[in-house]
């Protein structure tokens, strides 16, 4: 739940004074600049939360049935004073779905939808939209990644204690932790993008009618294969973007590229890594080739691999897909792909607040396909498995040279 949404459900739940007070617990909580903090998230006046406070302090707390203000006190109500405000938020908001039904929704997040309506004149803040969009009907809705498998497996939970007991150890040896995994392959040429972005009234970005990839010379479709490397400590994203197949000895060499760049330069004293990573693809726990490869990276790195695969039907908590893949979509929604230049260019500028910095560049290598690794070179590996769940969890250590 995003801090702003956070807000808006505890506005809904909470009378005038209550709110007031919970908003001055928050800035006491986190202390210095508390106050500043808490008005940027909600857009409440300073003086409403310093009032909270010395409310709190003078024991002046709330009880049931008591009067919350004066009477004919309070702001006047937004639509009061700017009538045509409720209908520049629902027409804002494109709402979805069925207009006769209770319950409409859009896929705008509520800043959005206020940076839009400012930019018509109309000052309003997230919180007002909400506040507009829950009268009328709405609720902010996404499609949502639930229906993964057939059902949880039993030792999800303690797979994730185990994940964070590692992460901690390489946090507190100032040590990399790696969220990797492939997004979604892209067409490259004049082609749909899903989203929609702002656009000057009349025109239009037009684009082929069909979408059944452009080829090559060699008969091949044209197309990108962002392979992202994250950096979870340091919010920084590295993305190889492949043109053949996606597999395991692209992956390793997505995480190579990304060590030889920037991993080793950022950790000139590391000896270990710890990759995360999905249960299935390219960097599958069961993918032979995948370990294989590591091997490869460890003796060439002289670095102790970790590795740790996120349970079955749990791919949406990998940090990549939240923390990288969500805002390169975001970045490039509703442009098209028309070229690999442009592709770099829209993910090598793709950021948010939190200070998340990108990385791109293009991987011009084939990587053919059903690659058979014998039994003799898997056991050949410097494998070692931990003793819980050792398929999923796994170090690999540099061979000792000849």
């Amino acid at each position: 739940m995003s801090v702003q949404r956070y807000y808006a459900v505890m506005r809904q739940e909470l009378n005038e004074k209550q709110w007031r007070h919970f908003l001055a617990v928050e800035a006491l909580r986190i202390g210095h600049g508390g106050i500043n903090q808490v008005q940027q998230h909600t857009g409440v006046a300073w003086q409403t939360i310093k009032n909270g406070i010395n409310e709190i302090e003078k024991e002046a707390l709330y009880q049931p049935g008591e009067r919350i203000r004066n009477s004919g006190g309070g702001r006047k109500k937004l639509r009061e004073h700017t009538p045509a405000i409720e209908q520049v938020v629902e027409k804002t908001a494109d709402p979805k779905g069925d207009p006769m039904r209770m319950i409409r929704w859009t896929t705008f997040s509520l800043a959005h939808i206020a940076e839009a309506v400012k930019k018509l004149g109309l000052h309003i803040s997230p919180m007002s939209v909400y506040r507009i969009l829950k009268e009328k009907g709405f609720a902010l809705k996404a499609n949502k990644k639930e229906i993964e498998g057939k059902g949880n497996h039993p030792d999800r939970n303690a797979q994730f204690e185990h994940i964070n007991k590692r992460g901690l150890r390489m946090q507190l040896l100032n040590f990399p932790i790696l969220s990797v995994d492939a997004k979604k392959t892209e067409l490259i040429g004049n082609f749909k993008n899903n989203g929609r972005e702002w656009q000057p009234k009349g025109t239009d970005i037009l684009v082929n009618t069909h979408d059944f990839g452009e080829r090559d010379a060699n008969k091949k479709i044209i197309k990108g294969i962002p392979y992202g490397v994250y950096n979870i400590l340091k919010k920084q994203g590295f993305v190889n973007v492949g043109i053949d197949h996606n597999t395991a000895a692209f992956a390793v060499e997505s995480i190579r590229r990304y060590w030889g760049d920037y991993g080793s330069r950022d950790y000139p004293e590391a000896t270990e890594i710890l990759i995360l990573a999905d249960g299935g693809s390219s960097n599958g726990a069961k993918n032979r080739l995948w370990k294989r490869e590591l091997q490869e990276l460890a003796n060439e790195t002289r670095l102790t691999i970790h590795v740790s695969h996120y349970p079955p039907y749990t791919s949406k908590w990998n940090a990549i897909e939240h923390e990288l893949f969500s805002f390169i979509s975001i970045n490039w929604r509703a442009k098209p792909l028309t070229s690999y230049e442009v592709m770099l260019e829209l993910l090598n500028n793709t950021t948010h607040k939190g200070g998340l910095t990108v990385t791109a560049m293009k991987d011009n290598n084939s990587y053919p396909t059903k690659i058979k690794v014998t039994d003799k070179e898997f056991e050949e590996l410097n494998i070692t498995r931990d003793t819980f769940h050792g398929d999923w969890n796994y170090t690999i250590k540099p061979q000792m040279k000849n």
